[in-house]
């Protein structure tokens, strides 16, 4: 019996807060890396799809009207890179016009595309999170002290009840 101790993909782990759909994809892309580096853009794409979907609430049918309606929201090289990853997906998701016209994708140019997934992963989910979490705290703070000042303020002072 073989064992291995290595993972069978090299896929991170993410918080549960990313929609499952999204983890699914990533986690299936990163898998066929290999086997498959087409099929992994192809899972790439798919992936951006639902990113777009679901964080800035697009959905126009067509993915290259979704990486259109989020153009102004995001930097240019951002913008650059995931209408890549469209167009390289667009690989394996569409047949060309001449079907024996074939244009492989390689796996280290199914990984680039995979990096971006995880990137837009840490930057618009885990950051967004994270910054969430971390203006509630400055909020908790400034409430617990405004009603510790609102309590001591109804206490009587020392020299008050001395009198």
């Amino acid at each position: 019996m073989n064992w291995s101790m290595k993972p069978s993909s090299l896929a991170k782990q993410f918080p549960t807060y990313i929609p499952q759909a999204v983890i699914d994809n990533y986690e299936e892309a990163c898998l066929i890396r290999d086997l498959s580096p087409k099929a992994s853009a192809t899972l790439s794409r798919r992936c951006l799809q639902g990113i777009i979907r679901d964080f800035w609430g697009c959905k126009k049918g067509r993915l290259v009207d979704e990486i259109n309606s989020i153009q102004d929201k995001v930097d240019p090289i951002t913008w650059q890179a995931i209408d890549s990853v469209r167009s390289i997906g667009n690989i394996g998701a569409h047949m060309e016009k001449d079907i024996n016209l074939i244009i492989d994708v390689e796996p280290a140019e199914a990984q680039l595309l995979i990096g971006l997934i995880e990137i837009l992963i840490k930057d618009w989910y885990v950051a967004k999170h994270e910054r969430q979490k971390h203006l509630e705290s400055i909020i908790g703070v400034a409430k617990q002290k405004a009603d510790e000042k609102s309590k001591n303020s109804m206490q009587p002072t020392a020299k008050a009840s001395a009198d």
